[in-house]
């Protein structure tokens, strides 16, 4: 199931418009063998020229969350303190 997906656009040096995207799929948790198994985070890279993939597993999800998180938080506060001394 797609979750989200965060598309951009930009021009190359000829002036052609390509597309990336940054695409969150999840696969629920489902027992098997008689025992519940971990959901998938499927982390997609998608462009005009190829597609790539990285399937994770709910604990890397949220590790790779927590640092997008932390390091995005550092950036604004960075971009915060830039305002204020001019």
């Amino acid at each position: 199931m797609i979750q989200d997906e965060i598309v951009h656009w930009w021009k190359d040096e000829a002036g052609e418009l390509h597309k990336n995207a940054l695409r969150l799929e999840t696969e629920p948790p489902e027992p098997n063998g008689g025992f519940p198994r971990d959901g998938t985070v499927w982390l997609k890279l998608l462009n005009t020229n190829s597609n790539q993939a990285i399937k994770l597993n709910p604990d890397e999800a949220l590790r790779i969350g927590t640092q997008l998180m932390s390091i995005a938080r550092e950036l604004l506060n960075q971009k915060r303190a830039l305002w204020k001394q001019e």
